[in-house]
Parts: structure tokens; sequence; C-alpha cells
């Protein structure tokens, strides 16, 4: 199976080269100069477009960072024929971007049209995940589609859920990164109040972490070094799942929120709160280093 992989970054690459350990016949592609050349390093076969990437492919996975370039990539223009039209016969397009629920619905339609079959699948833990192989895998699209798509999620992820049609792996997405978006807030402001109440950042982790505050933002996430030597804490705060990325998968959570009217405070908030952190040097951070904001705006003890 031929599979153009398109999208390069720190998530796509690791991807990428897990297909291809898995003995897929993988071609990549981005237009970032360095993405390419990573790609190189790591002995993956980069095409010189994205069109000649998809070229007779049996399989094209985008992971794009907006909706727009999806559709666009689908369609083409500009005397650029679309990834749609230069596909294999009956290819399967697997979209892996975190876009809006209604683009994700267009890419479908725009694969479907021209005879091929079409799934939605953004993907959920960071680029340890996406290394590792262990991602979660939220997907949208038929049954009969989704089933003869697994393996190539198991060659990915160990956690492969079939969410319903068209567009709902993309719903869970949106639901599971506001969750996220609260609760990495949250822990956040815990550690941040524990150093004010003279409680190591280990103690509050030991505790928390076998108690009833035991979650991901936590337990894989910590935003404080040491207590998980693996979180980007323990790096300068290298994405990871850079804020500038959770700042946009939160701006889709408020479309949503708009759009089906749902009283969600605390996932309002959470878009308001990591807007300020993207628009200064958390935009190239982990999301984790939220809690330099929640530190910055806590006024000093009396």
């Amino acid at each position: 199976m031929r599979v153009a992989f398109l999208g390069l970054g720190h998530m796509g690459l690791p991807m990428a080269r897990n297909l291809a350990g898995a003995g897929f016949d993988v071609i990549g592609f981005d237009v970032f100069p360095a993405a390419v050349e990573a790609a190189r390093a790591a002995g993956l076969p980069v095409a010189s477009s994205g069109t000649d990437a998809a070229t007779a492919a049996d399989l094209v996975i985008t992971m794009f960072q907006t909706g727009a370039q999806v559709l666009d990539a689908y369609r083409g223009g500009d005397g650029v024929p679309g990834l749609r039209e230069v596909a294999a016969s009956d290819a399967l397009f697997i979209d892996c971007s975190t876009i809006s629920v209604d683009d994700a619905r267009a890419a479908h339609a725009l694969a479907e049209e021209a005879g091929h079959r079409s799934l939605d699948a953004p993907v959920s833990g960071g680029v340890v995940g996406a290394e590792n192989a262990t991602l979660a895998f939220m997907v949208g699209g038929s049954a009969t589609v989704f089933d003869a798509a697994r393996p190539l999620f198991e060659a990915m992820g160990a956690r492969i859920v079939h969410c319903g049609g068209a567009g709902l792996g993309q719903a869970a997405k949106v639901c599971n990164n506001m969750i996220l978006a609260v609760s990495q807030i949250a822990v956040a402001e815990a550690f941040v109040l524990g150093e004010r109440l003279g409680l190591t950042h280990q103690a509050l982790f030991d505790v928390a972490s076998n108690a009833s505050g035991q979650c991901w933002a936590l337990t894989t996430n910590c935003p404080v070094p040491g207590p998980v030597p693996t979180s980007p804490a323990n790096r300068d705060y290298q994405p990871g799942f850079a804020g500038a990325l959770m700042n946009k998968d939160l701006g889709l959570a408020a479309h949503a929120l708009d759009a089906t009217g749902v009283d969600a405070r605390m996932g309002r908030l959470a878009r308001e709160i990591y807007r300020e952190f993207a628009e200064g040097p958390g935009a190239g951070q982990d999301f984790s280093g939220i809690i330099h904001t929640v530190r910055a705006h806590s006024a000093d003890p009396a």
C-alpha cells in the first residue's frame, strides 16, 4: 500500500515513521524546509510536492494546522490538482488534523465526491505518544471504512475509537481538549497554591496522583520539573503540544459552544486564559507552561 503522509511536523513525522516501520510504503511531504530535512535525516522518503506524494497513493494522510489547509489541499487550485484528483482510484483519505466539525464534514464530502473513502481521525497523546506509537485516535466515518483502516491506526496508536459518522472524531477531539485545557490550568493553579502554602512539588504530586486529583495533566504533563521526568517541564517546556495549538483548539471549542448553545463557563474561561498565553512566549512553549501565567498573575502574599 502506497501511503502519502502530508504534514511532517512534531507529530506527523514520528507517525509517518511508525507506518514505515510497520511495513507500509510511505512517502512524505511538508511545506516547511526544516521539516523536510528532518524527515530525510530520519530516513523517510520525501516528495517534491504534496501532489507528487499523493499521485497514485492508496492512502492519503493529512496532518495540517487548519481546516482551510485541508480543504485547499483536497480541492487544489491555481493550476495545481487537488489530492483527490491524483490519488489512486478508491483511495482512503484520513485527516488527522484537528479542525472544526464542519470542515471535517466538508473534507469527507470532497473525498467521497471524487470516489474515495474518508475518515476524520484526530489524535491525542502528544509528541511522546506519536514517537512511541501510543496515540489515541478518535475516528469519524463509516464503520466499514473504519474497520478497513484499523491496521493503519494500530501501527501509530494504542487506543482507536470509532466515534460515529463523518465529523464525530473531531467532535470527540474538541470535547477532549476542552477537558484537557481546564484540567491543565487547574493542576497549574494547585501547584502554585501548594508553593505558597509550603508544599514541595513532590509531596503534592505524591498525594494528588494517587487521590481524586489524578489526571493526565498531572501524571503525564506535570507542569513542574521533577515528579514526572518525561514531562515538558523538565526540558524548559519545549512542546509537547504548543500553547498556540491549544489556543487554536479552544477556538474550535468556542465555535462549537456557540453553535450548540452549551453553557460551558470553564471551557470559555480556559479559552481566554490560553489566548493570552499564546499571545506571548507561550505560543511556542508546551501548554503546561500555563503555570508561568498563574504565577505571574498571583498577588504577592501579604
